[in-house]
């Protein structure tokens, strides 16, 4: 690993275990953040806060349950002295398998200071969000091939959800491209000699640029929501403008039968029909006219 003893990993340390690891000069209040258990979902806030000797920070990685149709989020603590970094990973709720930083321990350079590491470590969950988003679009994709399939109820659920999922990504990757922005505009850096140079805050740039593009991607998934979700509406209406066509046609075809039945069933003496020995039949013979009459007309309209 090129990261080497620059880059200090722990996953749940103990409080002897993690003040080992650290520098004398980090506070309490930071000891107990440190310590603190996994919080839930998108809690806390991301941030990269300079404390004069070292810099304080709080990332979340976003995963993808793809067996899950679920997202959660990895809290890592980090705490960025000038010699090296310690990344505090917290084992997620639930059970799931913690994120490892291979991958951006890997990309890490011999000549690398902590501050580059740092971004490498910022630049791997910023290509979280990006495949968060890209998954994201994968399942509205699916739905709006589906929607004419599945039944209303799962796809009220799939839209449920999915808006859950992009509630709480905003909150999440608003905050982390807030901090990087922070490096780029120099507010976070030690106190003395300068350890985020202007190539690490270009390097930094990068990183923002990948969290604008998931920011925009975002906002393009939120509008291919709110369009399956009308598109489902103006369905589920154009069923129910079916459905009343139906009745109305069923109640227009009851109406003359019973417009028939109710005018020779009146209590009058001097009826026409009254006395006439085809009057049964002619009565139903009218009332069976009528009725095919009304329903080919209904037919010729879609509304049979």
């Amino acid at each position: 690993m090129v990261a080497g003893a620059r880059w200090i990993d722990l996953l749940d340390p103990t409080p002897d275990e993690l003040n080992a690891k650290l520098p004398a000069a980090v506070h309490e209040r930071a000891l107990e953040q440190l310590l603190a258990p996994a919080r839930r979902n998108d809690e806390p806030r991301p941030k990269l806060d300079p404390q004069g000797d070292y810099v304080l920070g709080v990332l979340l990685v976003p995963v993808l349950a793809a067996a899950e149709n679920e997202v959660f989020y990895q809290e890592i603590d980090l705490v960025i002295t000038r010699e090296t970094i310690v990344t505090v990973r917290k084992t997620p709720e639930g059970g799931r398998p913690p994120w490892h930083p291979g991958k951006a321990q890997a990309s890490c350079r011999e000549e690398d200071n902590v501050a580059m590491v740092a971004y490498h470590l910022i630049d791997d969950v910023a290509e979280h969000f990006l495949d968060l988003v890209d998954g994201l679009n994968d399942e509205i994709d699916a739905l709006e091939d589906n929607v004419e399939v599945w039944p209303s109820e799962k796809i009220r659920a799939r839209l449920s959800g999915l808006r859950h999922d992009l509630l709480h990504i905003r909150r999440t990757l608003a905050p982390t491209r807030d901090a990087v922005r922070e490096v780029i505009d120099n507010r976070v850096e030690f106190a003395g000699d300068e350890v985020f140079t202007h190539e690490v805050e270009l390097n930094f740039g990068n990183a923002y640029d990948k969290l604008l593009r998931a920011a925009d991607n975002l906002e393009l998934a939120r509008d291919l929501i709110a369009g399956v979700r009308d598109y489902h509406q103006a369905q589920i209406a154009t069923e129910q403008n079916d459905v009343m066509k139906k009745l109305t046609a069923i109640a227009s075809i009851l109406l003359l039968p019973t417009l028939i039945v109710g005018l020779y069933g009146q209590n009058f003496r001097n009826i026409p029909e009254l006395h006439w020995g085809w009057g049964y039949y002619w009565s139903l013979g009218l009332i069976a006219v009528s009725s095919l009459a009304q329903i080919l007309y209904f037919r010729r309209k879609n509304w049979l």
